[in-house]
């Protein structure tokens, strides 16, 4: 009797021995598309799947593993079959003595290793679940994993290059409960409490490199919700190279402007956008930039997403007292030249650090705000006396992240009329849409780059803040000293054919 669960089978004998590969194709792909991987011995790929070849899907396959893979239908029954053991094979290695030991903040305590081939034999189906879905937001570049309770179970999306996709549905109340509570012991927060926002952090080991998760739970009308923040340091690194501000799209002007302010002798630069927009990033390759080993550099964070060699980084640890504020101070004491903030986020901060930048130090840091000019506004709401904020700051970056183009499929794209009229354009851009294929997953865009607005600030407009003057008048008058709006940075990169007019009004808000 012919075994259909043989990949003998399918493929070629004299290729073999084939073996399924959940390490390059993971398990939650494969599950999605009903197609599993199979590698030969020569190296030679094959997606095995349940229907007619997909030239969207093997185009998407192609790209993801960097080589030409073949095309092979089969039976339900052997795809199910593969599955499954696919499945059964998903563990994930645990040298950890203490079964809730996963978590990294503890002293000494071991990290859970996370990879496609090995999940512990004891694993519940729950946490071969889960990893499978943490794994895939790696494999995928997912910033954020969504998990949202629905009365028939839950609905996971995950967040890649700044949009929310869905990946899965999880049938069951049941099993969305013990999802999330999977979670809560992996971030020690009290599985019991299901009433109140909880928030805690995870470390997982992958490929040989620690990546940090931070956990929001939120009480929700069927249940919990939980979003999972990836923070993969490595991940910056490998995929800009060298962190520069080369690398994150600058343009020429604001890059040169970045690196002078960089160098200033003391001062406060501060950079700001909502939260995922890359202020962070910035800021790591500004001081990636400017560090040569003769000042000393300080950083506090919460948490450190990058290491910079050295740079003495230190970790926020509000559990044990280690605040922004109370680390800020400490730092002073310990000769920096340049300190960074990981975030402004209250009134003590913002003193504290005006007045490190008023006393020779080169202060970087970020605050939420919409744009360059509301970071004023903020710290008048926090009480601060205007007159020293002015004082102690060089310039404000506001940015965003836009999404591009997709290079693959991208094509000439003629806009109507109207659409050029209310941007204030004519039909003479390199103007481009994408279509959709495998390589940007059907969306249209592949990658993203920084668009910034940077307010430099003079004497002038130092009096007119000072003198609380209306916004208008101070807008006007970093215009005429050349300031460029983010929509006008980003309508360029309209007419130079590298993004949408749809990213632009998602992104951007109009002058």
């Amino acid at each position: 009797m012919t075994d259909l669960t043989s990949l003998n089978h399918w493929l070629p004998a004299e290729q073999g021995p084939w073996h399924l590969d959940f390490e390059r194709w993971p398990q939650a792909q494969a599950q999605r598309w009903r197609a599993v991987l199979a590698v030969g011995a020569n190296g030679n790929a094959v997606l095995l799947a349940e229907r007619e070849a997909d030239l969207m899907l093997l185009q998407s396959a192609e790209a993801r593993l960097q080589q030409p893979i073949a095309w092979k239908r089969c039976e339900p029954v052997a795809i199910e079959h593969w599955l499954g053991a696919g499945e059964a094979d998903f563990r994930a290695l645990s040298d950890v003595e203490d079964d809730a030991g996963l978590l990294g903040d503890s002293g000494g305590a071991a990290t859970e290793e996370l990879s496609a081939l090995r999940l512990s034999e004891q694993a519940s189906p729950v946490v071969r679940l889960l990893n499978a879905l943490l794994y895939d937001a790696l494999q995928d570049g997912a910033s954020d994993v969504h998990i949202e309770c629905t009365a028939r179970g839950a609905v996971v999306r995950l967040r890649i290059d700044g949009v929310m996709s869905t990946v899965r549905q999880v049938e069951g109340a049941a099993v969305a409960e013990q999802l999330v509570s999977r979670l809560k012991v992996m971030a020690e927060l009290d599985i019991g409490e299901r009433r109140l926002p909880q928030d805690g952090r995870f470390k997982l080991r992958v490929q040989g490199r620690e990546i940090d998760f931070r956990l929001s739970i939120m009480p929700s009308v069927f249940g919990e919700d939980a979003v999972v923040r990836v923070l993969d340091r490595a991940r910056i690194e490998q995929s800009q190279g060298q962190l520069t501000l080369d690398a994150l799209g600058f343009d020429g002007e604001e890059r040169a402007a970045i690196r002078a302010l960089a160098r200033q002798p003391h001062g406060m630069l501060l950079v700001t956008g909502p939260t995922g927009s890359g202020k962070t990033t910035t800021l790591y390759a500004t001081l990636a930039e400017i560090h040569t080993g003769q000042d000393k550099i300080i950083t506090i964070e919460d948490p450190v997403e990058y290491q910079l060699a050295g740079v003495v980084q230190i970790p926020v640890n509000e559990k044990k007292g280690l605040t922004f504020s109370r680390g800020l101070r400490s730092i002073l004491r310990h000769d920096p030249d340049r300190v960074m903030v990981g975030e402004i986020r209250d009134a003590e901060t913002a003193q504290i650090a005006v007045q490190a930048a008023l006393t020779g130090h080169l202060v970087f840091s970020t605050v939420h705000a919409n744009n360059a000019f509301d970071v004023i506004g903020r710290f008048m709401h926090m009480g601060l006396d205007l007159y020293n904020v002015v004082s102690a700051l060089n310039a404000v970056l506001a940015q965003r992240l836009l999404r591009l183009n997709c290079s693959h499929c991208s094509r000439t794209w003629h806009p109507p009329a109207e659409l050029l009229d209310r941007h204030g354009l004519r039909d003479e851009g390199q103007f481009k849409r994408g279509e959709g294929c495998g390589h940007c997953r059907g969306s249209g865009y592949r990658g993203r780059r920084a668009v910034a607005e940077l307010l430099k600030l003079d004497d002038g407009l130092r009096d007119l803040i000072a003198a609380r003057a209306p916004m208008s008048q101070i807008k006007e008058a970093a215009r005429s000293r050349g300031m460029r709006s983010l929509r006008m940075m980003a309508l360029q990169s309209v007419v130079r054919g590298e993004t949408s007019f749809e990213e632009l009004e998602r992104v951007t808000l109009e002058d």
